[in-house]
């Protein structure tokens, strides 16, 4: 089991003690890392007490501690999973082969740009949220908005470390230019244009969290299973944190959605009392996971080929054993393009260039039983209204289906009535400036604004009318 230091400047179970150039090298970004955090993280809460966990190891039971911290005070720190002895590479052209603890040479460029793109995420995601505490509509919300925050911020600090420890130069010089990027700068954006989206208001937080933080969950899973066993290990504990993030957005919406339908049961028209109505969620929907679709790259691509045949990234769970070929080979993934006439004809992929496409049909599977979910919840109130997921071929601007017009069922229509129909099916300015006026602060305990439900249970086993925050 690998040694924990939690008296350390950089909490870490890395052994940054052993290695002083590395770890002089981290304690010089540290304090570039607190000025971002000042400067773009969570505006105004500087002073104040968050209930929140911080990591303290790595091991199944106990890996976090809860308690109220000021966030300037956070211990954002380094930990991997604990390594597995004797493991091997399971899948590839190198399946079967030891795992490398030290990232081949003809894949470092891959490897860094792979690492790059990941962590550019986690400062932007931190951006685009900044000022939603202010508009929180509960101390319960509010403490979830901050704790993924602190957590995107230590999702950071791991790739930094991965940069610093296994690039030298050029991951040193990537590190610094994460920390200068900023989400829809338009002299200096963030890589991803997801992440250069803004996020002003709750729902769109809550979709954010829903659907392009769960990108972030299969890029990481697939990550998780690298030949690299440190960049495995970084991204399998980065999992552990990402599972509450990704229940915040699906929660809320569902909260979202529950209020609303309270509202309609009892005969009230939810714009009457500032509540959500059900065609603003879907839009809203709509913007938010086409948006995120795009996330997962290409569905023909020849890197992803690369990636998956190198052993640098491999598929959703491949360690579970649910593939029959862990090589990939002589088999192809069948989809449909658009071909000559104008209409939807089936072609076939080598399998390994279709990595990305696979990935995003996870996706879209989890995302398809979220939803499902929240129209539970409407049916269970004997409403007929539900919660669409969008196709897959809706509003792409990339991969097979990038610019072309499709419609939320994913068939083909022309470009003019694409184009006619686009603005009802997704957000409006006048949807969101409505959403906008819907977004009261509440912070008294045990309160919720009027557009969301409580959460069934609180954080942690505390009351849902616990003090999340308290303010100074």
């Amino acid at each position: 089991m690998s040694h924990v230091d939690l008296s350390a400047r950089i909490p870490n179970n890395v052994n940054l003690d052993e290695d002083p150039v590395l770890r002089r090298a981290l304690e010089h970004w540290q304090p570039k890392y607190l000025e971002w955090w000042r400067d773009m993280g969570p505006s105004d809460f500087r002073e104040d007490d968050i209930y929140l966990r911080t990591a303290v190891g790595v091991g199944k039971g106990g890996w976090a501690n809860f308690g109220h911290v000021k966030m300037p005070d956070y211990r954002w720190g380094i930990f991997l999973a604990e390594p597995e002895p004797n493991k091997t590479i399971g899948f590839g052209d190198v399946a079967g082969e030891p795992v490398w603890q030290v990232v081949p040479g003809e894949l470092r460029n891959r490897a860094r740009r792979l690492v790059v793109t990941q962590g550019d995420t986690e400062p932007a995601s931190v951006e685009q949220q900044r000022l939603l505490g202010h508009t929180a509509p509960s101390l319960y919300d509010l403490r979830n908005l901050l704790q993924v925050n602190v957590e995107e911020g230590r999702h950071l600090w791991a790739m930094v470390y991965f940069l610093h420890k296994f690039f030298g130069k050029d991951g040193r010089d990537e590190a610094e230019d994460m920390l200068r990027r900023r989400s829809g700068d338009a002299d200096n954006p963030r890589i991803l244009q997801a992440f250069n989206k803004p996020v002003d208001d709750w729902l769109a937080f809550f979709c954010f969290t829903t659907f392009t933080d769960r990108d972030g969950k299969y890029q990481l899973a697939a990550l998780a299973e690298s030949g690299f066993d440190p960049l495995a290990r970084t991204t399998q504990f980065m999992l552990t944190e990402e599972a509450h993030h990704l229940s915040v957005g699906e929660n809320g919406i569902g909260r979202t959605v529950q209020r609303t339908g309270e509202l309609m049961k009892e005969g009230v028209d939810p714009r009457k009392v500032g509540a959500i109505p059900l065609d603003i969620i879907q839009r809203y929907v709509n913007e938010w996971a086409s948006a995120s679709y795009d996330l997962f790259g290409g569905e023909d691509s020849s890197n992803a080929a690369e990636a998956f045949a190198s052993g640098l990234k491999g598929r959703y769970r491949e360690g579970d054993g649910i593939y029959k070929d862990p090589k990939a080979l002589d088999q192809i993934y069948e989809t449909q393009t658009v071909a000559e006439g104008g209409r939807l004809s089936r072609t076939e992929i080598p399998l390994r260039r279709a990595m990305n496409a696979l990935l995003l049909d996870a996706y879209f599977a989890d995302i398809t039983r979220i939803v499902a979910r929240w129209n539970k919840t409407l049916s269970d109130m004997g409403l007929e209204a539900s919660i669409r997921v969008p196709s897959l071929r809706f509003n792409r601007q990339i991969g097979l289906y990038g610019g072309m017009s499709f419609d939320l069922e994913g068939n083909l229509i022309p470009r003019e009535e694409f184009e006619r129909k686009l603005p009802g099916w997704l957000p409006s300015q006048a949807d969101y400036d409505y959403v906008a006026s819907c977004m009261v602060k509440v912070h008294e305990r045990g309160k919720f604004a009027n557009w969301i439900a409580p959460p069934h249970q609180g954080i942690n086993s505390q009351p849902v009318d616990f003090e999340y925050v308290k303010f100074h």
